[in-house]
């Protein structure tokens, strides 16, 4: 099986494959720590709006008239209402205090941020450079902990500094969900709060979302189209609703296995999907990942590239931005962790 396929070999289906238990060895560690900056479920996550809460008053709207009268309408962080083909992400993931868990949780935020300009830049090619912060918003870990998930939830303290780093550098936010054994809706649904700004998406890492019986870094969890489709549908409604223009939604995918029944998949308006490559090794390894997961994608679906800083060098070396932009089709999102 994939699963059991060791980190940088290849598996049976011919692409690069990552041993499950290789962040789950490293989330289990960081669960020790994540309560100075985590809440197990429901528990310090006072701040985030329920689901279906009411949406949060505009500025300066007065009662009785429509916020699109009264402001000018939501942009991207550096213009326009369209992801697409406008503009190229990149940018780091990370959570803070926890160095193996990506480059966006360690050293001064400030000077990350700067980093993803650069990178940025480098890989804008013909479109406009548009940075990414990908916060690991949800994390999966390898105790139940006290409500039986196995993830905790990234305090909202903590998500509130990195949305006013983004803003600060018009960067997109991403809050990145592992889901655990807990509904993956359900914790994009607990995000409300952030979501319903312009400049704020969702990244799940699908590998991380587990059965009943499953615990995180002992097997691949796994999505299915009809959910992503399900994720797509809330988001959208977020967008019509605050009139925000289009919302980014990566998954990560590490293995044909993590996606099933891809093509149930069904793009919704105002919502960007884009399906990104996971999985360490060299860049022949990489390219053969690549290929078999972008083969046949599914009608309205971008495509993303993950490169790994620490892990893709070993016995080997990191992909150039030349090597990525070479890829066919070219990746629209290049995330380093």
């Amino acid at each position: 099986m994939v699963d059991s396929a060791p980190t940088g070999t290849t598996g049976p289906s011919g692409h690069a494959v990552r041993r499950p238990d290789r962040r789950g060895v490293l989330a289990a560690t960081a669960a020790a720590g994540l309560g100075l900056l985590t809440a197990c479920a429901g528990k310090a996550d006072g701040d985030a709006s329920p689901p279906g809460a009411a949406p949060p008053r505009t500025a300066g709207a007065t009662p009785g008239t429509s916020p699109k009268a009264t402001r000018k309408r939501p942009q991207l962080p550096r213009g326009g209402r369209q992801l697409f083909p406008r503009h190229r992400l990149a940018g780091f993931c990370g959570l803070p205090g926890f160095a193996a868990l990506g480059r966006l949780g360690t050293g001064d935020l400030d000077e990350r941020a700067r980093e993803i300009e650069k990178l940025a830049h480098t890989y804008a090619g013909d479109r406009e450079p548009l940075p990414v912060l990908e916060l690991l918003a949800t994390v999966a870990n390898a105790e139940a902990g006290p409500d039986g998930t196995y993830r905790s939830r990234t305090d909202a303290d903590t998500v509130r500094r990195f949305h006013a780093a983004a803003r600060k550098h018009r960067a997109l936010l991403l809050l990145n969900i592992q889901p655990g054994r807990a509904p993956a809706l359900g914790e994009v649904e607990a995000l409300r709060e952030w979501l319903v700004h312009p400049d704020v998406g969702i990244a799940l890492d699908p590998e991380w979302e587990m059965g009943p019986d499953e615990t995180p870094g002992d097997t691949y969890g796994s999505t299915s189209g009809r959910e992503l489709t399900e994720i797509a549908r809330y988001l959208s409604g977020l967008v019509r609703e605050h009139d925000l223009p289009e919302k980014p939604f990566v998954f990560h995918q590490v293995a044909s296995s993590v996606v099933r029944d891809q093509h149930a998949f069904r793009p919704q308006p105002g919502v960007a999907a884009v399906k990104c490559a996971d999985g360490i090794g060299s860049p022949d390894l990489k390219r053969e990942t690549w290929n078999h997961l972008v083969e046949d994608l599914p009608r309205g679906m971008h495509t993303g590239f993950k490169l790994f800083y620490d892990e893709d060098p070993k016995g080997s070396r990191l992909m150039t931005h030349e090597e990525v932009l070479a890829l066919r089709p070219q990746p629209e999102y290049v995330m380093y962790e």
